[in-house]
């Protein structure tokens, strides 16, 4: 670390600037290197990675398919990005901010490109009519809370997870600095979830599946291994509100597509039918 350090007047990237990430992150843009993204048997493309943002689109998906809406079914296909998968030229026509999750929909010609996962997850719940109220004050309440979370999630994220977990030191200031914010946001998750059982009110929503991946899997233990140190078990509202959306089938078997990493009942690199799902939930230690 340098002390009393002083940006410079004109920023330059250091060769080595530390970090699990360090061999992909660069100042630059678009794509690296040539490849054709794979396209399954499904209208529905998905290029992603189990990451929170990734789990967003993954869990919606199965959730539309646990109504009966056939035409959602999907092929995810795995991009690995530690590997810059995401800088391929295949996965920068789809998304050339080249991050995940990026879809495809084969239904529509020319194929349409959906990249953000909420806009991802605002564009299949307008396709397929579910999970996004009818009402206009209970719609606007979803959007409220699900362009909240796409703000909020990089403090958790971006900040606090870089700097508690990922950076190669810990560094006092950024890691005070992200927590307190984390712990802000999940007390207004707390005050909002105690008089609603769900963030827009009574309604499951999109909103919902994109906040539960990052402050439904913090306060339950499954990300950063940060419980303790942000005190999450006072949070009781959060709690009952994550405990119960984790309890859904769906999120079940959303939350493992493209999941890289855990039990071997947890991890499903790639999915191309509901098939490849229960093959690998079968292997869950019975309780």
């Amino acid at each position: 670390m340098k002390e009393n350090y002083q940006p410079p007047k004109v920023w330059v990237m250091e060769e080595e600037n530390g970090g699990q990430w360090a061999s992909i992150n660069r100042p630059d843009s678009g794509a690296r290197f040539d490849r054709v993204l794979p396209v399954g048997q499904h209208p529905l493309q998905l290029y992603s990675l189990a990451t929170p943002n990734g789990q967003k689109v993954t869990i919606l998906l199965e959730e539309l398919l646990a109504k009966g809406v056939t035409e959602a079914e999907y092929d995810a296909h795995l991009i690995r990005i530690g590997d810059s998968d995401q800088f391929s030229s295949g996965f920068v026509d789809v998304n050339p901010n080249s991050k995940i999750p990026a879809l495809l929909d084969h239904s529509q010609s020319p194929a349409l490109r959906v990249f953000e996962s909420g806009n991802i997850l605002l564009y299949l719940a307008e396709k397929f009519g579910h999970f996004i109220p009818k009402t206009l004050a209970l719609r606007t309440e979803t959007l409220n809370w699900l362009f909240w979370l796409q703000g909020a999630a990089p403090y958790l994220g971006g900040g606090f997870g870089h700097f508690y977990a990922y950076a190669p030191e810990k560094f006092e200031y950024p890691i005070n600095r992200f927590a307190m914010e984390v712990k802000r946001e999940l007390d207004v998750l707390d005050k909002r979830l105690e008089h609603n059982r769900y963030l827009a009110g009574d309604e499951y929503t999109i909103a919902d599946i994109a906040t539960w991946p990052w402050y439904g899997s913090l306060v339950l233990g499954q990300l950063y291994k940060a419980a303790d140190f942000l005190d999450v078990q006072s949070y009781v509202n959060v709690q009952r509100w994550a405990n119960d959306i984790a309890q859904r089938p769906a999120v079940q078997r959303g939350r493992i597509v493209n999941r890289v990493m855990g039990e071997e009942w947890e991890q499903l690199a790639e999915r191309h039918s509901a098939s490849d799902i229960d093959a690998v939930l079968a292997k869950a230690p019975k309780s």
